[in-house]
């Protein structure tokens, strides 16, 4: 059977052409909702991101299909997986189980905002991390990236990315936020950097082009690595 005859209807050429790339398991039944395909963390860079986040509790905010939650389950001792959408927290969970890590995730429907900001997790992880929606494909034809461009609901007010970090210091002082290659790293700069008052940005390359980049707030997400 030729491989493109399996693919969805719904699924670009390009997305299901990298899927091995998404999850190395692809062929042992990873779920995947349309929007998922072109916002899953490359599983290379996941695994990579998990060991810089490695430590006792971990929040992952916006979770989606668990593509980041499943690599912090190997490098933590727990792992909060946040998601308002119960289709992608459903195939999360059948995910986490194809990589036998189902029991180190407590998985969580709901509005991670407003969670952060109510004290959800205050006081009980040790670093936030965040990968939100970027607004579709389309981001990656503007030639900067504006946090201010992507708003979020908050119940009946919207948040945009850039008053999103503030939000997260409220849980940890500690933040992992990722974000478009093209991001306005000024901006990345500009928020109130908590108790650190650093930022340390990171790219990653696949293949020799920019795929994403990584701000990371907090002394022990910089200073111990």
């Amino acid at each position: 059977i030729m491989a493109d005859t399996l693919r969805p209807s719904c699924v670009e050429e390009k997305y299901w052409d990298q899927r091995y790339r998404l999850f190395s398991r692809f062929d042992m039944g990873i779920k995947l909702d349309q929007e998922s395909w072109y916002s899953v963390t490359p599983e290379v860079i996941a695994e990579h991101l998990a060991e810089r986040c490695r430590c006792e509790v971990i929040l992952d905010v916006f979770c989606g299909s668990g593509g980041n939650a499943i690599q912090f389950a190997y490098t933590c001792e727990r792992v909060f997986a946040v998601d308002i959408d119960a289709e992608k927290l459903e195939n999360a969970k059948h995910n986490a189980r194809i990589y036998g890590v189902e029991d180190r995730i407590e998985f969580i429907q709901g509005n991670a905002i407003e969670m952060l900001k109510n004290g959800y997790f205050k006081d009980i992880v040790d670093v936030v991390f965040m990968s939100p929606p970027w607004g579709g494909p389309s981001y990656a034809k503007k030639q900067v990236f504006d946090l201010h461009s992507v708003n979020l609901s908050h119940g009946h007010q919207n948040v945009d990315l850039f008053d999103l970090i503030s939000i997260a210091f409220e849980t940890s002082p500690d933040v992992a936020y990722f974000l478009p290659r093209n991001v306005n790293q000024v901006q990345c700069a500009q928020v109130r950097l908590g108790p650190c008052k650093e930022v340390e940005l990171e790219h990653h390359i696949i293949s020799e082009k920019v795929k994403t980049c990584v701000a990371y707030y907090g002394e022990f997400l910089i200073s111990e690595r």
